[in-house]
């Protein structure tokens, strides 16, 4: 990902709290050198010293052969316009602001019915606690179905590239003027940006 230096999201720890706030993500692979990809979500998680995403395809997706392959994942939201009537002066074009993480690694299928089983009911915990019950009391051959319609896969994240284009490169009016119209929006993905953005400001 091209990443100028003053939009560099250095902080690990906040890019990995990003990925786990938006957690519905795209996976892309080359399939016969095509890019291929497809939108999931991700358990994100660190076991020890390394950042594990977990999720699982469709069995039928072709994607899912990613055995030993290196794959990206994008977690990319929010993002919003920004025009240039927030600036000072009228020589300036529109742009846009916007937090995104590339996670790169290989990732390795679970190739067993109790491994993909722990794992549904792990993302069934962190999306809907209280739909566990009710999924650990259906039918086994019911969730059996489900379990052998799926594959459940883990990739080792070795590269981990963070943005945070928040107009750090605008002078301090120009920011408040953003984060201004930003909260005043009625898109609250416009909002979300607003506050990023007011949680950069250097406190006092």
């Amino acid at each position: 990902m091209y990443i100028p230096k003053h939009f560099q999201l250095t902080d690990q720890q906040e890019a990995i709290s990003f990925m786990q706030r938006y957690s519905f993500a795209t996976i892309v692979t080359s399939v016969n050198e095509v890019p291929v990809a497809t939108h999931l979500p991700f358990l994100v998680q660190q076991r020890d010293d390394k950042l594990i995403l977990s999720s699982h395809f469709a069995k039928a997706n072709p994607q899912a052969q990613i055995v030993g392959k290196t794959v990206l994942v994008i977690f990319n939201e929010p993002h919003a316009y920004i025009s240039p009537a927030n600036y000072e002066k009228e020589t300036n074009v529109p742009t846009w602001n916007y937090l995104a993480v590339h996670a790169y690694g290989k990732a390795v299928l679970l190739d067993n019915d109790d491994d993909t089983a722990q794992l549904l009911a792990q993302m069934i915990s962190n999306y809907e606690a209280g739909y566990l019950h009710q999924w650990n009391n259906l039918p086994d051959d019911y969730k059996q179905k489900m379990i052998k319609g799926i594959v459940a896969f883990e990739i080792t994240v070795d590269d981990l590239q963070a943005k945070k284009k928040l107009s750090q490169n605008r002078s301090e009016p120009e920011k408040e003027s953003i984060i201004n119209t930003l909260s005043k929006s009625d898109n609250n993905t416009d909002n979300e940006i607003a506050k990023y953005m007011e949680a950069m400001k250097p406190t006092k």
